[in-house]
């Protein structure tokens, strides 16, 4: 499946109008059901491979507006890998004492270490969204903060943090079913916020300030995806697709680098075995005997 149309590696305009929020690719739910099983084995084994190789890290930022689906990805892509080797973190209204720091400052120390899955629900964007949308600095301010953010993904990137971003791409009017959707599910209910109203009525700014971060920070190194989200299943599938198709890349280096570790540790096993002075060499190569009331059945 080529999942190009949807990936945004270059500076470029951007409206968001070009991109189909109920776009399937022509596929169906059961199509998808068929094959996830197999994705999310996928991803397993490649994390694995991240975690026990500790070449890389893998940063996943999550952004899009109330309802798009952040939770749910995490929730049904995330759940196939390895807890240890994956932390979510979700941003918020800065604290106090974040705010007094610059505005990267809780975000870097939140990154991936090597062979970590670091997911990031919202991001170091609110303050290119939330900031600007509600006037929480001035124009200026957040204008020059796209750049600072570019530099900072090139830091990252550099170290080698492998980046992927998804914005979740939800129509107006399926953001509105589901918000009443949560009024009307008991199980939902939990989920209910009079904010999440308010928010509706600056859909338009929110909407633009998400084409100027799509149309300014997407790069090789750190590229966006505008992910289909009317569809959840759809939306599931494409970014958990979008992960291994990104991963399988950087396969056979991580296997390559395990193998030749497995060599080095071969060897000084060897070593210290020929030398006499591993320890338990004296029964490496016994068989193990039974207590004489007892015969092997």
């Amino acid at each position: 499946m080529n999942f190009s149309k949807f990936r945004l590696d270059a500076p470029a305009k951007v409206n968001l109008k070009d991109f189909d929020a109920s776009e399937t690719l022509k596929m169906s739910e059961e199509d998808v059901q068929r094959q996830m099983p197999d994705l999310e084995k996928r991803l397993q084994q490649l994390q694995e491979l991240l975690y026990a190789s500790a070449k890389h890290s893998v940063l996943i930022a999550l952004q899009g507006l109330d309802t798009a689906g952040k939770d749910g990805v995490i929730k049904h892509v995330m759940s196939s890998v390895n807890p240890a080797g994956c932390v979510v973190t979700g941003f918020k209204a800065p604290t106090q004492e974040e705010s007094a720091h610059d505005f990267l400052w809780r975000i870097h120390k939140h990154t991936p270490a090597k062979g970590m899955i670091a997911i990031f629900n919202r991001s170091h964007y609110e303050d290119v969204l939330a900031a600007r949308v509600h006037h929480l600095v001035p124009a200026e301010v957040w204008k020059e903060r796209f750049e600072q953010i570019n530099e900072f993904e090139q830091l990252l990137a550099s170290q080698p943090v492998i980046i992927v971003k998804f914005y979740l791409n939800v129509s107006k009017s399926v953001q509105a079913q589901r918000l009443m959707d949560r009024e009307n599910d008991a199980n939902k209910s939990w989920k209910l916020s009079l904010t999440d109203w308010k928010e509706r009525e600056y859909w338009k700014e929110y909407r633009k300030a998400y084409e100027d971060v799509l149309s300014k920070c997407s790069h090789k190194n750190a590229p966006w995806y505008v992910i289909p989200s009317d569809k959840k299943w759809f939306r599931n599938y494409v970014t958990a697709a979008i992960l291994v198709e990104i991963l399988e890349q950087y396969e056979k280096n991580w296997k390559e680098g395990l193998e030749e570790r497995g060599k080095i540790a071969l060897e000084a096993i060897r070593k210290e075995r020929q030398a006499g002075t591993l320890n338990g060499d004296k029964h490496e190569h016994t068989e193990p005997q039974l207590p004489e009331n007892q015969t092997d059945h």
